[in-house]
């Protein structure tokens, strides 16, 4: 048999790494927030109040304003209880609550939820299925869900993507490609309305973009060589002191589901 193109990938613990800088690391502007939630809106139903589920919650960035946003309950499941306790801690909301779960177990009755969205975390779910099938449980029939991802086929060109050159075949062997994101979630109950690209802008000041890459709170980085990491902020270094690193804008993908 031969073996498969993209081997399975060892998964990060967030009780271990990432929790204690992730909030810093991973931190938005709250335009750029609001922007999400604006993109979201789109595709959700015009009433309110929405009950949602932020699948993979981690530190809340996005759970509170889903709930000002939508109206609420926001339930935010994460598996990591580092995650949680830094969310509960700085992201309080009243119509928030944070519970111990993941993608295949979510600690919440049957067709609770207009929505689900999973923000970069479906790429850490060991048994995909088995989390469609689960997701497809809590989500009520028509409810969305949202799928905001990278894609096998569709790698970010990130401005720090150079100074890491094996970043690109990591993240190949971390994500699906859209196709099966879709077959998968297809295969447990839903629809495909629609795969949307949204271009992400160059956030803020780049000697801040610099610092908070620094942190390494990118699962990317945990997969890679101490060695390959000194050498890539090195290189960092040097193009900021020359001033030749180009503020550019990426892309990222998201797929929106309807339960049948």
């Amino acid at each position: 048999m031969p073996n498969p193109p993209h081997p399975p990938i060892a998964p990060v613990d967030y009780d271990v790494v990432q929790h204690g800088v992730y909030a810093k690391g991973r931190a938005l502007p709250p335009a750029a927030v609001q922007r999400y939630m604006d993109i979201f809106a789109d595709h959700l139903p015009e009433r309110r109040p929405l009950t949602g589920v932020d699948l993979g919650s981690g530190t809340g960035r996005f759970t509170p304003a889903l709930a000002e946003a939508f109206g609420g309950p926001v339930h935010g499941v994460e598996p990591a209880a580092g995650m949680r306790r830094t969310a509960e801690a700085q992201a309080r909301h009243p119509r928030v609550r944070y519970l111990a779960g993941e993608a295949a177990r979510i600690p919440l009755p049957d067709a609770c939820a207009d929505f689900v969205l999973m923000f970069l975390s479906f790429h850490h779910v060991p048994d995909r299925a088995a989390a469609a099938r689960e997701i497809a449980r809590v989500v009520k029939p028509g409810g969305r869900f949202i799928l905001r991802s990278t894609f096998r086929d569709r790698i970010p060109d990130h401005w720090w993507r150079g100074f890491f050159p094996r970043s690109g075949a990591v993240e190949e062997a971390m994500f699906p490609s859209a196709a099966e994101a879709r077959a998968i979630f297809e295969a447990a109950g839903f629809s495909t309305l629609e795969s949307v690209q949204l271009e992400i802008p160059f956030e803020g000041d780049l000697n801040q973009a610099v610092e908070r890459l620094r942190l390494r709170a990118v699962s990317t980085f945990e997969h890679m060589t101490d060695a390959e990491l000194e050498n890539g902020f090195a290189q960092i270094d040097a193009a900021l002191a020359a001033g030749t690193i180009e503020r550019k804008p990426t892309y990222g993908d998201f797929i929106v589901f309807a339960r049948r």
